[in-house]
Parts: C-alpha cells; structure tokens; sequence
C-alpha cells in the first residue's frame, strides 16, 4: 500500500463520503489511488479549485460532516484560499488536502513551488502540517479531521509528490513515533450552576425581553422556542441562523441587520434584555444601545463570548444543554403585551413586505420574484444565496418553515459561493431540492460554469431539483447602492455595468433546463415549471437595478441624502428615485393586500 492509497482508506474509515476537488501532477498520486480504490471516496469534479473549496463549505453546512477538499501544488493550492476563508470565517469544519513538489526540489525555487505551510498558516492556524515520511499517518488525517470537528474550523495536510508514491509504513511501537486512533468523542458542556443562576437573574428581572440567534442554535430549536415562550420575547435572527427557527411562529421578527427586518430593528431598538444564542453578530449598531439593555450570552466557543456588547453574564457552553439548565431557573412572564407588540410588528411588516413585492417595476421587480417563492418553497427545501442584493430579498422574503435549511457566505461575503454552496448541498442531500439564489455578477464570476459540474452529477442524485435563480439586471447592484448611500456618489458605470448572458439557454445547451422571464406575470408559473422539473434548471429573470434594497432603520432623511447624491449625475436617477420612495412609503400604509392580486397595478 503506497502512502495515497493509506490516505484515501483512512477518509473512508472516518465516513468521509465526498472529496471535492480538481487535478493536478503534484496530487497525481492521490488521483492513482482515486483510481486503485474504485473512486471511494467519490471525488467530485468541479470547474475551479475555488468551486471545490465552496462545496466542501456547502457540503459541511447543510450535512453537519466534515467537508474535504484537493488541490495541487502551487496555483491549485492558492484557489482553494478563498473558499477555506468562508469556512474559517463562518466555523464550519473543512479538511484541504493540498499537493506539494517532491521533497528533493523544496527551497530550489522549483516550478509550483509554494511555501504551503506559510501560506495555510493562518487559514487553518489551529492545524496545518505537511508529511514527510510515511510514518506521520495516520495521526496527520486523524488529528486534522478531528480538529477541524472539534473547533469548527479549517485544517490542512501537505503531501509532497514523492511521498504519496512512497510505500506506505505505519508508526511502530518506538521513540517519536505517533500512533493514532478513529472517532471523535462527543459533549456537551454546560455553564457552572452559579453562571446559570446569574444570567437567570438577569432575564428575569427584564420587562422587554428579546433573543438573537445564530446558527449555534440550530440544534436547540425546541429550547429556544420554550425560552421565547417563558419570556415572552420576541427572537431575531443573525443571517447565518436563518434556519434555526421557523419563520412562521408570530414572535420571529427574521433577520437582524443591514439586510434584516424592520421588526427586528425594533425589537433591538426597544427591548431592555438581550438573550444571544449562537451568534456572534458582528454589527454592533444594530444591537441595543450599549447602555440600553442587560444582557446574556450563549456560546460554546470561550474564545467568541464577550463579542459585539457588553454582556452581564457569559455562558459558555452547548447550546440546547445550557437553555434546557437554564429553563427551570426563569419565571415566566405573565404580563404579554410586550409580546403582543412584537407579534403586531411582525404581522406588519409581512403586510409591508407584500405591498413592496406588489410594486411595478422595469421590467420585473427583484423582490417579487423571491416573494413569490415563499408559498412555493418545498418544506424540504436546501436554499443558497450568493452575496450581493440577491442576500437582501433571501434575508426579508422567505419565510423558512418545515426542515427547510438555509445558508451564505456571512462573514466572509464574498461573491460566489450561491451555486457550489447548492452543488455542495446536493451531495449532502442528494434527495431534497436545493434553490440558488444569485445575482448576475455571481453567475457571470463563477455560476454559470459550475452548471456543469450539476450536469455532470445529477443522475447521481435522487431528487433532481436544482434550481438557480439569476436575477438579471446588468448592473453590479449591492456596490452600486453602497456608493450611492455610503459614499454619496453616483453608478460608476465602468465598474458596475455587466454583459448581459441568456443564461437559462446557456443551461439547456449544457442538457440542462430553463427559462428566461421578462413579464411580472410569468414568474410564479416560472418558479412552478422549476420546481416541477426532472433536471438542474436556471430561471433567469431579467429585474429592475432601481429597485432598493432599503436598510430597515432607513429614515426619510437618509432617503433624501441618497435622492441627493443619485441626482447629481447617476444614468438611472429617475427611476431609482421613484423605485425607493415607492418602496419606503409602503412602511406607512394602513392594510395591505396580496401581492398576486397587487401585481402589475
């Protein structure tokens, strides 16, 4: 057994069932293995090595294993960074396996060579070795596979050419030798009985009680719901933590933030407790006032408590066994008009949220192609957004309800990662339908060629659906509406302005499925017809760039500052002005009807 062939066994014992990733000579060796092991793991092809890093994200996200990524030496070592970055940054557990030039070229300025151990060092600070002898495995495999578990981060593994081809010997019973073993235990640890009694006190002597979730939370879904209900709190939700709580249960105001809710704004802006689970949320202007509120938090990273606010008390520990210790300690709160008054927002801003949907547009308004979606949406559903404006109507327009899960790129933000997030959910769930939400930058930068990697895998999958949403308006919009109300400056059009592609064509000649969309009417039966279909389809719908997507704390005279600085002298100044005056007024209109009935008016 050669030390490639060790390798791929070893993934195997672990239960690793896909690697994601692209050739190259200096992994040549683990691709002869791939070969000798009747590609088990699968190794699955992408487009980019970068597109591979996004899968192994994706794949870990929506699966709760370990996701596993290769790549070559030199450039194809350097692709995977971004990807490996998002995991970093969201705490999501990936393993790259990264080639290196033989061990006898190193320091000889050799072709592909990069110091990979200097380059990795930060990107997986917590475990990033390179193997030079045979006898390092299996404790490098094991060691980063359960680091990578154990702190919810990035690990890597640097094997040279030469020593994947070296037979394989294992660590002897000897002086510096390192045996290993398989399995990962497992815990959940809790706060100290007399922490739990002060946070107790905390939440208990507040009169406006309100919850942020993360997606820590997300396996204390019943908890978090009994905390809510002792409380009578109203519970935001950090984007990452979209689908750690249904959004149809009246007290979930949906996401906080720049992209959030307007009710969870308000949640923020008048609550006097704060109740953070799993979230380390980093924008601290949209919490309370740091005199406002007390405050508790909830994290079973020590290194991520204390973040964001000045906490009262810290708990460290897992999430669902620290609320379940915590239950019994709360009384519950028998005066609920607080309550009634989150629940009031919540209703109000859905009817907002309908009335802004409703809104004509040039030619099809963004945010009703996702609004439309949401009575559409399988309760089974895997649902991806790319950054950019497509993240603003993901954020405030579905409603997750069911097991639907939902993810993006949160900390990191980077653009594209919509599609291979999905691709990657495919093969974590290869029986649920999986929905990509992106922008036409997103698709134009790397979307569209991961279409064929769907084509290639998706007899591989038993429910078919894979759908990507491209919301088409030629313009980079999230940067352009930056400009306009961050810096005050008009649409650069040199910088913002993209081709436009006929992508759902683009998707049948790949054997694929799709359509494009110009009329408001054809979306639903649109979103139907992809949800119906047997294959990876692409809805490519052509929407308005004047669209805003409107902060929920917006006021009138920021408004009137953005008007400003769009009327001297942006290419589109009519229409934006009259798309986000007509967006903004809605907030302040009595009733409200269905956006279907609304449409076109």
């Amino acid at each position: 057994m050669k030390v490639a062939d060790h390798v791929l066994r070893r993934l195997r014992e672990w239960g690793v069932e896909c690697v994601f990733g692209y050739a190259g000579d200096g992994i040549n060796g683990l691709l002869a293995a791939w070969g000798r092991a009747e590609n088990e793991p699968r190794f699955v092809q992408s487009r980019h090595e970068e597109m591979s890093a996004f899968q192994a994200v994706g794949y870990a996200k929506f699966s709760g294993r370990v996701g596993v990524c290769a790549a070559t030496s030199g450039p194809g070592a350097i692709h995977l960074l971004n990807g490996l970055y998002d995991a970093k940054l969201d705490h999501v557990p990936v393993v790259a396996i990264v080639g290196q030039t033989d061990r006898s070229a190193m320091g000889g300025s050799y072709q592909q060579e990069v110091d990979l151990v200097s380059l990795y060092k930060d990107v997986a600070s917590d475990f990033c070795e390179m193997a030079t002898v045979p006898e390092q495995l299996p404790n490098l495999i094991d060691r980063a596979i359960r680091t990578a578990y154990g702190r919810r981060t990035v690990t890597a593994i640097i094997l040279p050419a030469d020593v994947q081809e070296l037979e394989y010997t294992p660590p002897g019973h000897e002086f510096k030798m390192v045996p290993s073993s398989l399995g990962l235990g497992r815990a959940a640890p809790v706060p100290a009985d007399e922490d739990l009694a002060r946070a107790a006190q905390v939440l208990n002597a507040g009169e406006r009680p309100a919850v942020l979730i993360g997606q820590g939370a997300r396996g204390a879904r019943a908890e978090v719901e009994q905390i809510a209900d002792v409380l009578g709190a109203g519970v935001a939700k950090a984007l990452l933590g979209k689908d750690a709580l249904p959004d149809d249960l009246p007290y979930v105001t949906g996401a906080i933030g720049l992209l959030g809710t307007r009710p969870s704004y308000e949640l923020m802006r008048d609550c006097d407790t704060l109740l953070v689970v799993g979230s380390s949320f980093p924008y601290t202007q949209f919490l309370p006032d740091l005199d406002q509120a007390r405050a508790v938090q909830i994290d079973i990273d020590p290194h991520m408590v204390g973040l964001r606010y000045p906490f009262e008390v810290n708990l460290v520990g897992d999430a669902s066994a620290t609320l379940a210790r915590l239950l019994p300690l709360l009384h519950r709160k028998e005066d609920r008009s607080w309550r009634q008054t989150v629940e009031r927002n919540v209703s109000r801003w859905w009817e907002v949220m309908g009335r802004r949907a409703a809104l004509d547009a040039d030619p099809v308004n963004p945010e009703y192609v996702v609004h439309a979606l949401d009575d559409l949406l399988p309760d089974d559903a895997v649902v991806t957004a790319d950054s950019g404006s497509a993240a603003n109507w993901y954020a405030r327009h579905l409603r997750f309800r069911g097991s639907v899960r939902g993810s993006l790129s949160g900390t990191l933000a980077t653009m594209g990662p919509g599609v291979p997030y999905a691709i990657g959910a495919k093969f974590a769930h290869p029986d649920r339908p999986a929905i990509a939400l992106v922008g036409d930058g997103a698709m134009q930068m790397n979307g569209l060629m991961e279409m064929v990697t769907a084509a290639k895998y998706r007899s591989l999958w038993s429910d078919p659906r894979l759908i990507v949403c491209v919301l088409n308006n030629g313009d980079l919009n999230q940067v352009t509406w930056e400009m306009r109300s961050m810096s005050g400056a008009p649409q650069f059009e040199e910088s913002q302005h993209i081709p436009d592609l006929p992508y759902a064509d683009i998707a049948i000649r790949f054997g694929l499925d799709g359509v494009r969309v110009e009329k408001p009417e054809d979306v639903r039966p649109a979103w139907e017809r992809a949800l119906a279909a047997d294959r990876p389809f692409v809805l490519d719908v052509r929407t308005d760039p004047a669209v805003p997507p409107i902060p929920p704390h917006a006021t009138w005279d920021q408004m009137e500052a953005t008007a400003s600085a769009i009327l001297r002298g942006d290419s589109d100044r009519g229409s934006v002005v009259r798309q986000g005056v007509k967006a903004k007024v809605q907030e302040f209109l009595p009733g409200g009807k269905d956006p279907r009935e609304e449409q076109g008016r």
